[in-house]
């Protein structure tokens, strides 16, 4: 498909050279030749969601259906999974249709730019045309944005492949009532264009607002930031990051613990060692 790109490309930048911007006809019939062979050149838009689709809902089996993302929220069973399985059948959903709408965008401006940039050139050349044309530059030049297409497509399915994961581990971590979170950066990652702002992040624990340990005053501030004070792990493009949550009052650093909050640590450590069951144990 993408020969018949080229060839009428060829023919278009030929046409011009020769005859140079004699009138508004001729440019628009090559624009729409262009368009039309630009359009059959790329994957057809229906397989291509098919394929997003496909990767989206295998991403959900193995994390979900098959439990793969428990292993990262430790502590968490199949009973919230359940519990919060229309949130997490509404965002595969909504990604879905995200992610398609994003690939046509992403598609459409590559095939407005190549037309940019030819209906540019020809409009330079001026009327009897021009014998110093390099006919092959051009062409190299009007069809880059097209040519770089697939590569940025690939690049798409990656990137919501992640932002997806990240949007199903923290919709689990807040219905199993996660108080923090930690940042893991992806700088140490070869050939990673990471954030700075993403690195200095790494390692840095960032606090549910309104959690169940603050609620009940058993932990404070101690100086960190609120998670909806900056960006989510994959919010931004091409992000890698993500967030290790910490459930238990047990794993905060000690100043992020009220004294309130040390006592019920303390009280919740005898009950436990003493064989005990209760509910402040588990949450400690």
């Amino acid at each position: 498909m993408a020969d018949l790109f080229n060839r009428v490309l060829a023919q278009a930048v030929s046409d011009i050279a020769q005859h140079g911007f004699d009138s508004a006809e001729r440019l628009t019939y090559w624009i729409k030749r262009l368009r039309q062979a630009a359009v059959a050149s790329l994957i057809p838009e229906a397989i291509l969601h098919a394929r997003l689709s496909d990767m989206l809902r295998s991403l959900y089996r193995r994390n979900i259906d098959s439990g793969g993302l428990l292993e990262r929220h430790p502590g968490i069973g199949r009973f919230t999974v359940d519990k919060v399985a229309p949130q997490l059948r509404a965002e595969l959903d909504r990604r879905v249709m995200a992610s398609a709408n994003l690939i046509k965008l992403n598609r459409d401006r590559a095939i407005e730019q190549t037309l940019q940039r030819f209906s540019g050139w020809a409009s330079s050349v001026p009327t009897g045309g021009s014998k110093a044309a390099d006919k092959r530059e051009t062409r190299t030049e009007i069809r880059k944005s097209l040519s770089q297409l697939p590569f940025e497509e690939r690049r798409v399915l990656i990137d919501q492949g992640q932002k997806f994961t990240a949007a199903l581990s923290e919709t689990l971590a807040l219905g199993g009532n996660a108080i923090a979170g930690i940042w893991h950066s992806r700088f140490r990652q070869a050939g990673y264009n990471y954030r700075e702002d993403h690195k200095e992040r790494d390692g840095n624990l960032y606090i549910v607002r309104g959690n169940w340990a603050m609620e009940r005053g058993l932990m404070k501030l101690a100086g960190a930031q609120y998670m909806d004070e900056i960006t989510k792990p994959g919010e931004e493009v091409f992000c890698r990051c993500s967030y290790q949550f910490v459930y238990a009052l047990r794993d905060l650093p000690d100043a992020m613990r009220t004294k309130k909050g040390r006592e019920a640590l303390s009280a919740a450590r005898i009950v436990s060692g003493a064989g005990a069951r209760h509910d402040s144990a588990v949450h400690a």
